[in-house]
């Protein structure tokens, strides 16, 4: 076999994608841990070893998401690169409205993909319908190379997929725009659901006048305001409020002899 299929070095390339870890773990976030983790639970760890030197020198080229497919161009041995794909099934307009209507419920998933992170518990939205974010089998990914390797995944394959990993790092939306739902659409889909929701009660009945229309009066003074009276205290109350004082002028005491004075 190694007579028929001699060792082969990757040709060199300038200005590709690297992998920011050198080595050890190259997902960074709980959600592209849980990306890979899916993968090797799924059957593909011992041959996605095989992509960590492609993903840390530059192999791969690019790589772009879209819904259902990364593609990806990897440089091998050969002169030209390789093709890459892995397809997952993407989410009708049914199903993401049904998540959307999720997400847009708890205040909580909408501060957090704001924030561009995703929430810990995510995945729970997506299995109460009956989906799965990540590939849950397998079978849900189509994988396919120009390379003639016939081992799946082969390295090129295992260089995307690391590189997608590192890419969800920096962009978790990828994940659901890899499942057919890109950033904008999902967050402009999460805002209406929001703004949809049943009015308050009597909320016709309160609103006041648009900002707009009153922004020369904004400063002016609405009405007058009260004018309390200052609360009357007896001026000998505050000689009583004195702390002990032991000094004595003429045989009596310093605030008897202030209370005349107090009281004028």
């Amino acid at each position: 076999m190694s007579r028929l299929f001699p060792p082969s070095k990757p040709r060199a390339v300038e200005g590709g994608l690297k992998a920011r870890s050198k080595r050890g773990a190259i997902a960074q976030t709980w959600w592209s841990e849980r990306f890979i983790a899916v993968l090797e639970d799924i059957g593909m760890g011992n041959r996605l070893q095989r992509g960590r030197t492609y993903a840390r020198t530059g192999q791969v080229i690019t790589l772009d998401v879209d819904a259902g497919s990364v593609t990806a161009r990897v440089q091998g041995s050969r002169a030209r690169p390789y093709r890459v794909r892995i397809g997952v099934t993407a989410f009708g307009k049914a199903q993401w409205a049904k998540l959307e209507h999720e997400l847009a419920g708890n205040a909580w998933y909408l501060a957090k993909l704001l924030a561009g992170e995703m929430p810990d518990d995510i995945e729970d939205v997506f299995t109460g319908l009956g989906l799965s974010l990540f590939p849950a089998s397998a079978a849900e990914l189509s994988l396919d190379c120009s390379c003639p390797d016939w081992e799946v995944p082969c390295k090129h394959l295992a260089a995307t997929f690391y590189l997608l990993a590192e890419s969800f790092d920096d962009d978790p939306f990828r994940i659901l725009a890899w499942r057919g739902r890109p950033r904008e659409d999902l967050l402009d889909n999460l805002y209406a659901a929001r703004s949809d929701g049943p009015p308050a009660p009597d909320a016709a009945e309160h609103a006041g006048t648009p900002l707009e229309d009153c922004l020369q009066d904004y400063f002016a003074l609405q009405g007058d305001l009260p004018r309390p009276s200052p609360h009357v205290t007896s001026g000998t109350s505050l000689l009583d409020q004195l702390p002990p004082v032991d000094v004595m002028l003429r045989g009596h005491p310093l605030p008897d002899l202030l209370r005349p004075a107090y009281r004028r």
